[in-house]
C-alpha cells in the first residue's frame, strides 16, 4: 500500500504488530538493503512507513516499487520539499498510529542501526514503555573506525545533553527506538517541536517526563554505508540551545 502525499485517506489495512518508521533523504542506495534485512528477520505482522523527505536521488519511487512488492502494509509517504528529520518522524509516527501498529520502531535507513538488533528490542517492550538502542549503555559501542576525536566529541556531546535535560538515558541523542503504541501516544507527538538532531533527545525527555518506563539495549553503531552523512556542528549547537529552552519551558 503507497500513500502519495503527506496528508492521505486512511486505507483498509491489515492490523500491524510492528510499523518500522524510517525517515529518508537521498537514501537510495540503503533503503532496499535495511529493508531487505528486516524483512528477513521473521518479524510477526511487520510493516514500513517511510518518509522521504523530497530526495532528489529517487529514493521516494525505489520506496515506492518496494511497496509494490510487498504484501503486507508498505506506506509511502511523500513529502514535497526537505523539512527535517523530526517533522519526518512525526508525520511517519502519526501514519504508524493511524495504521494501528501495535509498537513502533524508528530507525535510520543508513544501516547505522543494524537491523538484527529490532527482535530483541521489540522483546524488551513486553516490560518497558520505551526501548532506546544504546551505544553507551554496558555492552555498546560505536563504530571502530572512528576517530579519537570522534569518540569524544560523541561522548561529551551526549553527556552535556544529558546533563541540560535532567536525562536518565545514557545515549540521549540515540535514534533508534521501539515503541509500545501506548507509550508513543504519551510522549505527545503534537507536542515535539524539534526537526533536526535535538528531536531524539527531546522524545527521550518528554517520554522521562511522562513517566514512562525506559530501558537501554546496547548495540553497536557503524557509520553509514553509502551515502553521505547530514551532520554538521552547527546542527548539534543549535539542538543543544534549543533543549536548553525546551527544559526552561520557553
Amino acid at each position: 500500500m503507497t500513500s502519495n502525499s503527506e496528508n492521505v485517506d486512511q486505507d483498509e489495512t491489515m492490523p500491524l504488530k510492528v510499523a518500522v518508521v524510517i525517515p529518508t533523504y537521498n537514501e537510495a542506495e540503503n533503503l532496499p538493503v535495511v529493508v531487505t534485512e528486516l524483512m528477513g528477520l521473521g518479524i510477526e505482522g511487520l510493516g514500513f512507513v517511510i518518509v522521504d523527505d523530497g530526495s532528489p536521488d529517487g529514493t521516494g519511487d525505489i520506496a515506492d516499487s518496494l511497496a509494490a512488492e510487498y504484501e503486507g502494509v508498505f506506506d509511502v509517504i511523500h513529502r514535497e520539499r526537505k523539512q527535517g528529520l523530526g517533522k519526518s518522524y512525526v508525520a511517519g509516527f502519526a501514519r504508524a498510529l493511524e495504521l494501528g501498529a501495535e509498537n513502533i520502531v524508528q530507525m535510520d535507513a543508513d544501516l547505522s542501526h543494524p537491523p538484527v538488533e529490532v527482535p530483541q528490542m521489540l522483546a524488551l517492550l513486553e516490560d518497558a514503555d520505551i526501548v532506546v538502542g544504546s551505544r553507551y549503555a554496558p555492552g555498546g559501542a560505536v563504530d571502530p573506525n572512528w576517530s579519537f576525536l570522534r569518540r569524544q566529541i560523541s561522548y561529551w556531546g551526549g553527556v552535556g545533553i544529558r546533563l541540560v535535560m535532567g536525562l536518565k538515558v545514557r545515549d540521549a541523542t540515540s535514534g533508534f527506538k521501539a515503541f509500545r503504541r501506548d507509550a508513543l501516544k504519551k510522549v505527545g507527538i503534537d507536542r515535539l517541536t524539534l526537526s533536526g538532531y535535538g528531536f531524539q533527545s527531546e522524545v527521550t525527555y518528554r517520554a522521562q517526563k511522562a513517566g514512562l518506563r525506559i530501558a537501554e539495549h546496547p548495540f553497536t553503531f557503524l557509520d553509514r554505508t553509502a551515502g553521505k552523512s547530514k551532520m554538521t556542528f552547527g546542527i548539534a549547537a543549535e539542538a543543544i540551545y534549543r533543549l536548553i529552552l525546551i527544559r526552561l519551558g520557553r
